[in-house]
């Protein structure tokens, strides 16, 4: 015996009850009364003897009549227009001086509905008036306003809107939105199944209003055919949103919450409704538009529970001929009875679903997608591996050529390096010894420095296509070596390079301790600059008793140190000095004379010394300004580039923080995936800073280790402002990139439509990587000279294993901000210019501006705007994944030593960048393949 849909049992006795001839909780709002036969309520009063001596009715499945007369209408060939009698107001009665009846369609458990006109709006609306019981019950009506609150906030083409509350003489109504048509239960009887394209276009509305309900935390609880309704252009309306909820709420005997014929197993189990529920009710639904018959029999609820828990379900494709097997396959994951293997959202049925495109109908309906369904849609099928191995084998001649051109680019090729830092560290500790000074220290620390003073000169004074070459002669050095000894351990707190707190430098903490020394280094050993803290105190005991004359203090042995730098003290002349140190000398002595290398190029020598002692030895050239006493001397490049770019993040900032700050309150926005995205950059940020900083064995550890926090919490804040002001309205125009990037924060890095992008992401990067240090070369080819050698590299990447460790975490930290900053640009040029394309030209030229002031400004302009529109285009093209993935690679071989020879202690940055570059391209070939085989017949085919 089939069980009719509708039936509601007796809560005392399970059984089911007798139901009233008017039909179930009439929400179906339009000219006809949805009266689904055999989907009943309990009559108020009806006692359990009646209930279980009421046969359960018969309900055909197909081309059977209503029982309510229908009248045919021009417009709406099946409708109904006759009133139902006995309801409690009048037609002409007007409600709350507002809403005129017209006429009663329905009266159900949940009380009794009309069509009304609404008097101040000129419109039809459709008003529920609720049982007493409900007013009655405080709590229950606390949690009936709390319903249809969030209720009311759900907009969408596919739901009914709720609009108000209201009462009139203690009787509690709902107004509601009109709707005529024909709900699926009558259209069901009326012609049986559906057609399979209709049913699964059907199917993909309810889902779209489903999904719509659950991101606002809404659960249908009694989703059937007879609360789906299609209206006159065939829309799909699905009704009675949020009542579910507050028929739940409502105890007693008047009203049962739900249908048991379409209730899933946990909810007729009493355990749980969860969104899985609806679920599991979306796909009766769906096996009943599909087939035109109810998916389970019975004839008591017993018999129901034992059928879900127990019963074989008949497949779809026994019933309907040619069924689509992905229809049917995506109609028994939902009726999964385990919850946890249905589909996890609304949208991922419909993204199942065989055909379509849910993204393009989300859009084309005015909708924005949510981050579910963005991460559902697109693409699915695996990477074709030949094409695969082709970017694999495009992304080592990429790195091959890379490697041979920077032979000719990269700026670490031009430096004559020598020793490893290991053994300039030690060359510059036996130094120390060798000046006098024994003790040893309580703390140590050493780095790479840049002469940006040389490197101006170098910009303005040569004019040549050459003119780079000057750097690789060892004197006067470009780079720098330093080394310090601090008798105490060396707590700085400083921001230095890259925003890292603790960062020794050559400067900081300050050289102010007693016997705290600094060595600079040439590449080559040796010895530019020397400086050491003299006593506070002069502790040395003078002989009162001799009346001899004071003798001139001792001067130290500067020999030692000219040998030290590699200078004859022969071929400099004597001058007064005119550099003082910060430490108090005794002696002081200054020699002027030419660099050995460089005849062309004069030094002056500064020195002073202490109880004969060294406290003070420096080289200085022309270009070395006084730092302490002049002001900063910046070219109209940096000074044009430094207000572009602080001008260029307040304005992402402000205007993030303001988009931001409205997508919250609007409740849009993944925030999930924002807190991800964030907490990615604190993490990354955090180790950088624990690979950089100077770690020390006291409580200043803490403050050193506040401040990281600090700063890891600031980058990740942006982060978050960024993504939490774009993604929507990128969600909203162009889901399309959001695509693998949304199914990345879900954690599905194994998806491989993610690892396609990320292998063209490193195929792009290295493309950019290398014909941005094609600039030069052309530069120089066209006879004008390079701006400067490409690569500048980061000096953490000269110091090691963690310093290059720590430059691979920044960059793939940055590489984030980087492609957000790029998106949220793109975003703004939109808004204004309307146009993508106008959009993409016009963030070009603006990205020239600082082009304005280079030496080559039409060649550096010509390098630039390109760039820009390419990347722009892979991410219109590819999406935000490949994006990324470009800007990490493209940074991480620009600004690591990836030269030959790959053995030098140098490269070892570049070894680890190439490393790197090659797990990453390896990974995304992996996953992209999706599991297809690399040697099958089919690969070698031509």
């Amino acid at each position: 015996m089939t069980l009719a849909a509708g039936v509601r049992f007796c809560p005392q006795c399970g059984q089911a009850a007798e139901a009233t001839n008017q039909g179930d909780d009439a929400t179906i709002l339009g000219d006809e009364v949805a009266v689904d036969a055999g989907e009943e309520t309990i009559a108020p009063g009806a006692t359990e003897q009646a209930a279980r001596r009421t046969p359960l009715p018969r309900t055909p499945l197909a081309r059977t009549t209503p029982r309510q007369p229908r009248i045919t209408t021009p417009s709406h060939p099946l409708t109904t227009s006759d009133p139902i009698g006995g309801g409690r107001f009048a037609p002409g009665t007007v409600v709350a001086e507002r809403y005129r009846i017209v006429a009663m369609l329905g009266r159900g458990g949940m009380g009794e509905v009309y069509r009304a006109d609404d008097l101040k709006l000129s419109q039809v609306v459709a008003i529920k008036f609720l049982p007493e019981a409900l007013v009655r019950d405080a709590s229950a009506l606390e949690r009936f306003h709390s319903e249809v609150r969030v209720a009311r906030n759900i907009s969408h083409n596919n739901v009914c809107r709720v609009f108000d509350i209201g009462d009139v003489d203690g009787a509690l109504f709902l107004t509601m939105e009109y709707v005529d048509g024909e709900d699926l239960a009558s259209l069901i009887r009326r012609i049986g199944r559906l057609p399979q394209d209709k049913a699964t276009e059907v199917s993909r509305q309810i889902c779209a209003g489903l999904a719509a309900a659950h991101e606002r935390g809404i659960i249908h609880r009694d989703l059937k055919p007879a609360n789906v309704m299609l209206d006159g252009a065939g829309k799909v309306r699905i009704m009675d949103f949020g009542l579910a909820g507050i028929a739940a709420s409502i105890q007693g005997a008047e009203v049962r919450a739900g249908t048991p014929a379409y209730m899933a197993p946990e909810q007729l189990a009493g355990k749980e409704v969860t969104i899985k529920s609806d679920i599991y009710s979306l796909g009766l639904v769906m096996y009943e538009v599909l087939t035109g018959k109810r998916a389970f029999d019975a004839a008591t609820m017993p018999e129901l529970l034992k059928a879900r828990q127990e019963g074989t379900l008949t497949n779809p494709s026994t019933l309907v001929r040619n069924l689509d097997p992905l229809l049917e396959r995506t109609v028994q994951r939902c009726l999964e009875r385990d919850p946890a293997k249905r589909p996890s959202s609304a949208m991922h049925v419909s993204a199942a679903l065989p055909g379509g495109d849910p993204l393009a109908a989300a859009l084309a309906a005015g909708e924005t997608p949510s981050p579910e369904m963005v991460a559902a849609a697109g693409e699915t099928s695996a990477m074709d591996p030949r094409l695969g191995i082709l970017c694999v084998v495009g992304v080592c001649v990429l790195l091959a050529l890379l490697i041979f051109v920077s032979k000719r680019t990269k700026m670490v090729t031009y430096i004559p390096f020598g020793p490893s830092p290991e053994v300039l560290a030690d060359k510059a500790s036996t130094m120390i010894r060798s000046f006098g000074y024994t003790n040893a220290p309580a703390d140590r620390a050493r780095g790479f420095t840049l002469d940006a003073d040389y490197l101006r000169e170098i910009q303005e004074k040569y004019k040549t296509p050459n003119r780079w070459d000057i750097l690789r002669q060892d004197e006067p050095a470009f780079i720098k070596f330093w080394y310090r000894e601090n008798p105490r351990q060396l707590t700085p707190i400083a921001p230095t390079d890259n925003l890292v707190f603790g960062r020794v430098t050559p400067d900081s903490p300050e050289l102010n301790l007693f016997d705290a020394r600094l060595v600079v280094l040439t590449p080559q050993g040796k010895l530019l600059s020397f400086r050491a803290i003299p006593p506070q105190v002069d502790e040395a005991k003078v002989d009162v008793t001799q009346e001899a004359q004071p003798s001139a203090p001792a001067a130290p042995d500067w020999g030692l140190l000219f040998a030290a730098a590699g200078l004859d003290p022969g071929q400099f002349t004597a001058v007064e000095p005119k550099w003082f140190p910060l430490s108090w000398g005794d002696t002081r002595a200054a020699w002027e004379g030419f660099w050995p290398a460089r005849p062309d190029v004069p030094v002056r020598v500064e020195a002073a010394g202490f109880r004969g002692k060294a406290i003070y030895f420096e080289l200085i050239s022309s270009w070395n300004k006084p730092t302490r006493m002049a002001e900063q001397v910046k070219s109209n490049q940096n000074v044009i580039t430094q207000w572009f770019s602080f001008s260029l993040l307040c304005l992402i900032l402000g205007f993030g923080i303001y988009i931001s700050a409205r997508n919250l309150r609007a409740g849009r926005g993944d925030v999930q995936g924002s807190v991800r995205l964030a907490l990615f950059v604190i993490v990354v940020g955090m180790m950088n800073w624990a690979l950089l900083a100077h770690h020390v064995s006291s409580s200043f550890e803490v403050m050193l280790l506040i401040l990281g926090i600090s700063v890891s919490l600031f980058f990740g804040g942006v982060t978050w402002v960024l993504y939490a002001a774009l993604e929507p309205y990128v969600r909203r125009y162009w889901p399309g990139t959001l695509v693998s990037w949304s199914r990345m924060l879900a954690g599905k890095f194994k998806d491989p439509v993610f690892g396609r992008d990320v292998l063209l992401g490193t195929l792009f990067g290295l493309a950019s990587a290398l014909l941005e240090q094609m600039q030069p070369v052309l530069e120089k080819h066209l006879g004008r000279a390079p701006i400067r050698p490409m690569g500048l590299v980061t000096m953490f990447t000269l110091e090691g294993f963690r310093g290059s460790l720590a430059t691979i975490f920044y960059q793939a930290s940055s590489s984030f901000s980087s492609a957000l900053v790029i998106f949220f640009l793109f975003f703004l040029f939109r808004v204004i210019f309307r146009k993508n394309w106008l959009a993409a030209i016009a963030m070009a030229l603006v990205f020239c501006i600082p082009s304005l002031a280079a030496e080559n400004p039409l060649i550096d302009a010509l390098f630039t705007a390109p760039f820009f529109i390419v990347y722009l285009l892979i991410l219109y093209r590819f999406g935000l994944v490949a994006l990324t993935v470009l800007y990490f690679v493209d940074q991480l071989a620009d600004t690591t030593p990836l030269v030959l020879p790959l053995s030098a202690w140098y490269a070892e940055g570049g070894v680890m960048a190439l490393i790197t570059i090659l797990a990453v391209a390896a990974y995304g070939f992996h996953v992209s393949r999706g599991g297809k085989s690399l040697f099958s017949a089919r690969i070698l085919e031509i």
